[in-house]
């Protein structure tokens, strides 16, 4: 892992300065775009009035999408782990039958 060094970020028209590994920089610029993105979505719908409630709820919104994703990887998985074991269950049965 290489030293961090100082990156310069821009969130909703601020300069931030942020210590940054080189192999991580691309990686880190993505997310503040998104970020941007994200808060510059939330700041078009007008609903939201304010720089620190229009964050909040980026970062719930953002916060949300991330846990749903883990929930519907977290199925794919047990539906995964629940095809092997019935492809066990039948290669077994396959192999019985071959037996007799």
């Amino acid at each position: 892992m290489s030293k961090a060094e100082a990156l310069t970020i821009t969130i909703m028209g601020k300069e931030y300065r942020v210590a940054c590994p080189e192999e991580e920089k691309a990686n880190l610029l993505a997310s503040a775009d998104l970020l941007n993105e994200k808060l510059d979505e939330i700041k078009a719908q007008g609903s939201v009035i304010g720089t620190e409630r229009i964050a909040i709820m980026a970062a719930l919104n953002m916060s949300h999408e991330i846990l749903h994703s883990q929930s519907i990887t977290a199925e794919h998985d047990d539906l995964n782990s629940r095809i092997d074991a019935l492809s066990e269950r039948i290669s077994d049965s396959m192999r019985d039958i071959q037996l007799v």
